[in-house]
């Protein structure tokens, strides 16, 4: 191996947001702080815990039911458009004719 390249490993503290502390070995300089956990993350603990800084999940669910709402109204709504040439032709058959009565 070259000398002087790889980056020198040493002992330093991890410390979580819950308080937690760990010593671990690492490449890094300086103590490292994270904000969760195994001591607090919710899969090893069991306790649901739902972390929504902005609102994401509500603005979620708020877009899906108004999509949600959108495709009822639509599927309700009668369908406007062109008919077809063969229920053209099939009015035309239907309705009475009044010029050759006369």
């Amino acid at each position: 191996m070259k000398k002087e390249i790889h980056p020198q490993f040493k002992t330093i503290n991890f410390t979580c947001a819950c308080g937690a502390t760990f010593v671990a070995g690492s490449t890094l300089q300086e103590d490292f702080h994270t904000e969760i956990c195994s001591n607090c993350h919710p899969f090893f603990t069991g306790k649901q815990k739902l972390i929504d800084s902005s609102g994401r999940v509500d603005k979620f669910q708020a877009k899906r039911k108004k999509a949600a709402e959108a495709a009822e109204k639509k599927a309700a709504a009668p369908k406007k458009g062109k008919t077809s040439k063969f229920a053209k032709a099939s009015k035309k058959s239907a309705e009475p004719e009044e010029a050759s009565a006369e």
